[in-house]
């Protein structure tokens, strides 16, 4: 029997197909237990069952070795071990499955005798029924698949809407606060401006008051000199006018 390891291998689909095939495998093993016990049309129907699970297990192998192609390549070779593991299981099911359908007489009862066209025609019928079995389950994982990968696609498209709802959101981010910088870059350019004109007044006021400051001392000068010289006549006259008296 395979002994699958427990740890993931980092494949959902591989580990479900292998769930599934472990399923198969548990129902065969108790088909192939019962067909000993059966004769007739019951064995008959019982190993029709009986290989129509094992061409499912076969399916179920195939699409194993498909999804492993998928899987990283770290955990690449426990998923090679496990299809190998499984692959010498159904092959054991094979070969007891063939023993039983070699015993004629079990399979056809008292009617059977060693007659190649029967027998030709038993196969042949066999066949057909397996073949429409397998066609029903093949439609059936057909419709399996294409339901999730129309799911998948549903998803991805809603998932696309919604990147590219973002993109235009964050593009328009972008343009309003693009605007918002060139309308901040005119105010401080019409700041600048308004600056370097105050900065002007403010020179032409500083000139102004320079001259004023020089005009005024000037006048102080003058008038102190006038007022020096209005002293010293003063001073003068009183001298005279002392000096007239006491002559």
């Amino acid at each position: 029997m395979s002994n699958p390891l427990d740890t993931d291998i980092g494949s959902e689909l591989f580990s479900s197909y292998e769930a599934e095939i472990k399923l198969v495998q548990a129902d065969l093993n108790q088909k192939l237990d019962q067909i000993s016990d059966l004769a007739g049309e019951p064995r008959k129907t019982a190993l029709r069952e009986a290989q129509n699970s094992l061409e499912e297990a076969d399916e179920l192998l195939g699409q194993m070795r498909i999804e492993k192609q998928n899987i990283p390549s770290a955990s690449r070779s426990r998923a090679n071990q496990r299809v190998r593991n499984f692959e010498s299981d159904i092959d054991s099911l094979k070969r007891q499955l063939k023993e039983l359908s070699s015993d004629k007489k079990a399979l056809f009862g008292n009617r059977y005798k060693d007659d190649p066209n029967i027998d030709e025609q038993n196969e042949q019928r066999q066949q057909l029924l397996s073949g429409t079995d397998r066609l029903d389950r093949s439609s059936q994982r057909l419709r399996e698949v294409s339901g999730s990968f129309l799911f998948s696609f549903i998803v991805g498209a809603d998932c696309n809407i919604q990147s590219q709802r973002v993109a235009n959101e964050t593009e328009e981010i972008g343009r309003t606060t693009l605007a918002d910088l060139n309308t901040q870059r005119e105010q401080i350019m019409n700041t600048r401006s308004r600056l370097l004109e105050s900065e002007g007044y403010v020179d032409r006021s500083v000139k102004t008051l320079r001259t004023m400051g020089r005009a005024d001392l000037d006048r102080m000068a003058t008038n102190r000199i006038i007022t020096v010289a209005i002293i010293t006549v003063l001073v003068l006259l009183i001298f005279a006018i002392i000096y007239s008296k006491f002559r």
